[in-house]
């Protein structure tokens, strides 16, 4: 990524004498500040240009009684133009030190960014590290929608949301789904008043326990690229039940005790789901799955971090299979901008379909004709806005997206038939397995596959707003 911000333009005037060239052959390069947002439209400011992450090793030392956090974030990343300085989301907490590339640097503070600047130039397509120390209260944030996300505290503990802002309560970085990386989550817990160990869950799998008397430490690490949005890590008290599919990939599932007797069949239904899924949407993308069932009464949502969705409650097993869906659409498959979150749950929630009928439920031809009719109790509000176009960030999770957004993709399955929307599906999944991509390239994939114009029925179903005519 690399961007251009008006304001780094007005630093770059008044300053250009001081902010380093590279000779070259005639003409020099000019170092300048990266830009301070990637310029989505749902989110403007989220995000950094300038430089691409590709890890995150985040080493976190958390005491639950007094919602206490120290961390040192160590972000390698490459450069995508000569920088003067950069950004880094972040939300509250204290900055105690910064350096780039082991050399310390100025750090300063504009709202949600941590502006860098380091003590030398770093050149276009240089690999640098930079080490964040930080620590203090980790907020909870309410969302354009009214939701709440980033550091929640929870009746035993607490859990870190982040979509679609919230992973910068907890960890620098640069928090846009474009710019994914891999990531080593490394959380030291104390011993509670009785004696007894919190355990941490996070995203991937669990590489390391180490129990020092007082403390426990454990060592998460996610070996493919993920967006920071889908970060995770829950503290508490969970009854852990682990397993396997049945290709062999490991299965963790974390339920919190008050949510056990309602929580009694995702362990078995975790990995069944990812079978049945996998049949469907080609392999699974990562090394192991699983869920966090925690006990956050209110929360009202469920979250589709990678590897172990997050449940507030027990979750039904339609909410399940959405969330799960997702790790092929969303997680693997993350969209380039906001907007294009509609391929992401209109996919998920078009799993869920297609779960239903496996079941013995609606079939989809039924299921559809009733979120057309407004007969279906999550069919409210479809028609507000079209799919593909949310008008603000606050409304991106409203019904549009979601169920209009599996109108569309039954809609594509009807015009193409089924063996050619199963070979669409396994060859989106395939193509931009660990990257990201939008809807114009989803479109282009359906119509290079089946061998049709599909312009109207996308005009019609994706980009207009009112109900269309049947067709």
């Amino acid at each position: 990524m690399s961007g251009w911000a008006p304001a780094a333009a007005l630093l770059l005037a008044m300053t250009t004498s001081c902010t380093g060239s590279t000779p070259g052959d005639g003409a020099a390069a000019v170092a300048r500040p990266g830009a301070a947002g990637v310029g989505d439209r749902l989110f403007p400011e989220l995000g950094n240009g300038g430089y691409d992450v590709t890890h995150y090793g985040l080493t976190l030392d958390y005491v639950p009684e007094t919602n206490r956090l120290k961390g040192t974030a160590v972000i390698t990343a490459r450069a995508t133009q000569d920088l003067s300085r950069f950004d880094l989301d972040l939300a509250g907490l204290r900055v105690r030190t910064a350096t780039v590339q082991e050399v310390k640097a100025q750090v300063s503070r504009s709202g949600s960014e941590l502006i860098v600047t380091p003590a030398k130039t770093v050149r276009n397509d240089e690999v640098f590290k930079t080490v964040v120390t930080y620590d203090g209260t980790p907020r909870t944030i309410e969302g354009d929608d009214g939701g709440l996300e980033g550091w929640i505290e929870t009746d035993d503990g607490s859990t870190a949301l982040g979509q679609p802002t919230g992973s910068m309560t907890w960890f620098p970085g640069n928090h846009h789904p474009s710019d994914k990386a891999t990531y080593d989550i490394t959380v030291t817990v104390p011993k509670d008043a009785d004696g007894d160990f919190y355990d941490v869950v996070s995203n991937g799998k669990l590489i390391t326990e180490e129990d020092k008397g007082e403390t426990v430490t454990r060592h998460w690490r996610t070996e493919e690229p993920m967006a920071s949005y889908l970060a995770h890590v829950s503290v508490g008290y969970f009854e852990i039940h682990k397993g396997w599919t049945r290709d062999r990939l490991p299965v963790y599932v974390a339920v919190d005790p008050d949510e056990s007797e309602d929580a009694a069949a995702v362990a078995d239904l975790v990995p069944e789901i990812v079978d049945w899924a996998g049949e469907r949407f080609g392999p699974y993308p990562f090394s192991s799955t699983g869920a966090v069932v925690d006990h956050l009464p209110g929360l009202d949502y469920a979250l589709e971090t990678q590897t172990k969705p997050y449940f507030a409650e027990a979750p039904d097993e339609a909410l399940l299979v959405h969330e799960l869906a997702h790790q092929w659409f969303g997680n693997s498959v993350t969209p380039r901008k906001w907007k294009d979150i509609w391929l992401s749950e209109g996919l998920a929630t078009y799993a869920e379909w297609l779960w239903q009928e496996k079941r013995g439920g609606r079939n989809t031809d039924d299921t559809f004709e009733d979120f057309y009719n407004g007969t279906d109790a999550e069919s409210e509000g479809i028609w507000a806005f079209p799919p593909a176009d949310p008008p603000s960030g606050a409304r991106m999770s409203d019904p549009p997206v979601y169920g209009r957004g599996a109108m569309v993709v039954h809609k594509v399955r009807k015009a193409v038939g089924d063996e050619t929307f199963f070979d669409i599906l396994r060859t989106w999944t395939r193509q931009h397995r660990h990257g990201n991509a939008d809807t114009l390239q989803f479109i282009a994939l359906c119509e290079s596959k089946s061998g049709k114009d599909l312009t109207e029925l996308f005009d019609t179903w994706l980009f207009k707003k009112n109900r269309p005519p049947r067709m």
